[in-house]
């Protein structure tokens, strides 16, 4: 085990080392141009490589469950870091964000989205209880430990809410550095769709700010600044917009649409 263990790390080491290699690219579409970060390499090869086709021989030892897991569990601490390089970054532009505060505030409304938007129609898919855990939220680690708390992750809620936070991780830092600079195009504000980054996900807010920069590289400063300081507020109100907000919302919305069927019953 020991050994699969610095085979992983050397791996991490590799890949990180190739995607810096290959560096910022950018990819002229018509109008529109898509910047892709070296962190969304990273995670297309990781993506790629652990594959089942490709996961077989040396691989199988590096994407061992017990290299997975610790992957998994220690994320948070290597997102500290970074979380200490936003307030650095909220620090210089902390007159002008506090001059709107009031819009950081309201948007947090913004994350009841996934229950408006994701519950229909995950229940018109056919998902039923697994759309609870699906749809409370991004399915970040606050949403993640609501729902295992409350159900644990061997229930259908849990099973919901797992899945979208490996979704979210596998594809949401991808997805996000290529929407972002196409919404820009589209005619949103740069201000605004810095402040939107900030979703309660690093890796997220990363590839979408710093996407955003790359095609107004002279507003870098502004909106690597909103974004974090958004990103700051929604890891820090977006607990209790759940709470108060999106779960009652979404208790609501369900009985609504699944007739005969009570939500939120704890799981025994």
């Amino acid at each position: 085990m020991k050994k699969n263990f610095i085979l992983f790390l050397i791996f991490a080491l590799a890949v990180i080392t190739i995607a810096e290699f290959i560096g910022f690219q950018r990819i002229p579409l018509g109008p529109i141009a898509i910047n892709l970060l070296p962190l969304v390499f990273a995670i297309l090869i990781t993506m790629v490589l652990g594959m089942a086709i490709f996961r077989k021989g040396i691989f199988k030892k590096i994407y061992s469950e017990k290299n997975v897991s610790f992957a998994g569990k220690y994320l948070i601490f290597i997102m500290l870091p970074l979380m200490a390089r936003y307030g650095a970054d909220v620090a210089p532009k902390l007159q002008e964000i506090l001059q709107i505060g009031w819009i950081f505030l309201i948007q947090e409304i913004g994350n009841l989205g996934t229950v408006l938007l994701g519950l229909p129609v995950a229940i018109f898919l056919g998902l039923r209880r697994e759309a609870i855990g699906a749809t409370l939220g991004l399915g970040r680690e606050g949403e993640l430990a609501y729902i295992s708390e409350k159900y644990t992750l061997d229930s259908d809620e849990g099973r919901g809410v797992l899945s979208l936070y490996i979704i979210g991780t596998l594809f949401g830092a991808v997805f996000f550095s290529i929407f972002a600079p196409i919404m820009l195009h589209l005619g949103f504000r740069v201000e605004a769709l810095a402040m939107a980054s900030g979703m309660g996900s690093g890796s997220m807010m990363t590839a979408a700010s710093s996407s955003l920069a790359a095609s107004m590289p002279g507003m870098e400063s502004t909106i690597i600044a909103y974004a974090s300081a958004s990103q700051l507020l929604t890891s820090f109100l977006g607990t209790f917009t759940m709470v108060f907000l999106a779960v009652p919302l979404q208790q609501l919305m369900y009985k609504l649409m699944v007739r005969g069927e009570k939500p939120w019953k704890k799981a025994a």
